[in-house]
Protein backbone atom coordinates (compact mmCIF):
# COMPACT_ATOMS: atom_id res chain seq x y z
CA UNK A 1 0.00 0.00 0.00
CA UNK A 2 2.72 2.67 0.86
CA UNK A 3 4.07 2.24 -2.67
CA UNK A 4 0.36 3.18 -4.22
CA UNK A 5 0.90 6.48 -2.26
CA UNK A 6 4.49 7.05 -3.86
CA UNK A 7 3.49 6.42 -6.99
CA UNK A 8 0.33 8.95 -6.70
CA UNK A 9 2.78 11.92 -4.93
CA UNK A 10 5.16 11.32 -7.70
CA UNK A 11 2.67 11.48 -10.50
CA UNK A 12 0.18 14.26 -8.57
CA UNK A 13 3.12 16.65 -7.60
CA UNK A 14 4.33 17.45 -11.36
CA UNK A 15 0.73 17.46 -12.51
CA UNK A 16 0.09 20.10 -9.89
CA UNK A 17 3.14 21.74 -11.04
CA UNK A 18 1.80 22.25 -14.16
CA UNK A 19 -1.66 23.44 -13.38
CA UNK A 20 -0.02 26.04 -11.40
CA UNK A 21 2.90 26.84 -13.94
CA UNK A 22 -0.12 27.66 -16.47
CA UNK A 23 -2.35 29.93 -14.38
CA UNK A 24 0.53 31.61 -13.19
CA UNK A 25 2.43 32.50 -16.43
CA UNK A 26 0.70 31.41 -19.31
CA UNK A 27 -3.08 32.09 -18.61
CA UNK A 28 -2.25 35.81 -18.03
CA UNK A 29 0.26 36.33 -20.98
CA UNK A 30 -2.44 35.06 -23.37
CA UNK A 31 -4.69 37.38 -21.87
CA UNK A 32 -2.45 40.32 -22.30
CA UNK A 33 -1.91 39.19 -25.82
CA UNK A 34 -5.55 39.68 -26.57
CA UNK A 35 -5.59 42.32 -24.87
CA UNK A 36 -2.96 44.30 -26.72
CA UNK A 37 -4.89 42.73 -30.21
CA UNK A 38 -8.42 44.16 -29.13
CA UNK A 39 -6.64 47.46 -28.99
CA UNK A 40 -5.25 47.51 -32.35
CA UNK A 41 -8.18 46.48 -33.45
CA UNK A 42 -10.02 49.34 -32.32
CA UNK A 43 -7.08 51.96 -33.27
CA UNK A 44 -8.85 54.81 -35.63
CA UNK A 45 -7.67 58.47 -36.71
CA UNK A 46 -6.67 60.58 -34.38
CA UNK A 47 -5.67 58.63 -31.98
CA UNK A 48 -2.81 59.02 -29.61
CA UNK A 49 -0.55 56.26 -29.21
CA UNK A 50 3.09 55.59 -27.23
CA UNK A 51 5.40 53.17 -29.21
CA UNK A 52 7.01 50.78 -27.66
CA UNK A 53 10.40 52.59 -27.95
CA UNK A 54 8.62 55.59 -25.68
CA UNK A 55 7.75 57.44 -29.07
CA UNK A 56 4.44 59.19 -29.08
CA UNK A 57 2.24 60.47 -31.71
CA UNK A 58 -1.02 61.04 -33.39
CA UNK A 59 -2.17 58.00 -36.26
CA UNK A 60 -3.20 59.59 -39.21
CA UNK A 61 -3.85 56.38 -41.61
CA UNK A 62 -4.53 53.19 -40.68
CA UNK A 63 -3.79 49.86 -42.59
CA UNK A 64 -3.61 46.46 -42.09
CA UNK A 65 -0.16 46.09 -40.82
CA UNK A 66 1.16 49.10 -40.42
CA UNK A 67 -0.23 53.13 -39.19
CA UNK A 68 0.95 56.09 -40.14
CA UNK A 69 1.81 58.15 -37.19
CA UNK A 70 2.43 62.08 -36.98
CA UNK A 71 5.15 62.73 -34.31
CA UNK A 72 5.55 66.29 -35.36
CA UNK A 73 3.62 68.89 -37.24
CA UNK A 74 4.05 67.55 -40.85
CA UNK A 75 6.27 64.67 -39.86
CA UNK A 76 4.75 61.45 -40.42
CA UNK A 77 6.24 57.89 -40.42
CA UNK A 78 5.35 54.34 -40.81
CA UNK A 79 5.54 51.92 -37.68
CA UNK A 80 4.21 48.02 -37.16
CA UNK A 81 0.81 48.00 -35.40
CA UNK A 82 2.39 45.65 -33.36
CA UNK A 83 5.01 48.01 -31.80
CA UNK A 84 2.04 50.48 -30.51
CA UNK A 85 2.11 49.93 -26.24
CA UNK A 86 -0.90 51.85 -25.60
CA UNK A 87 -3.79 53.97 -26.76
CA UNK A 88 -3.34 57.58 -24.09
CA UNK A 89 -5.97 59.19 -26.15
CA UNK A 90 -8.96 58.12 -28.36
CA UNK A 91 -9.40 59.99 -31.15
CA UNK A 92 -13.38 61.76 -32.77
CA UNK A 93 -14.63 58.26 -34.72
CA UNK A 94 -13.63 58.66 -38.27
CA UNK A 95 -12.87 56.39 -41.14
CA UNK A 96 -8.83 55.29 -41.32
CA UNK A 97 -8.03 56.38 -44.67
CA UNK A 98 -10.06 60.02 -45.25
CA UNK A 99 -8.01 62.74 -46.34
CA UNK A 100 -7.45 64.79 -43.68
CA UNK A 101 -9.81 68.52 -43.46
Amino acid sequence: MPTDLNSLTSIALPIGLLVLFYFMMIRPQQQRAKQHQTMLGALKRNDMVVLNSGLIGKVVRVEDKEVGLEIAQGVTVKVVKGMIAEVRVKGEPAAANDAKA
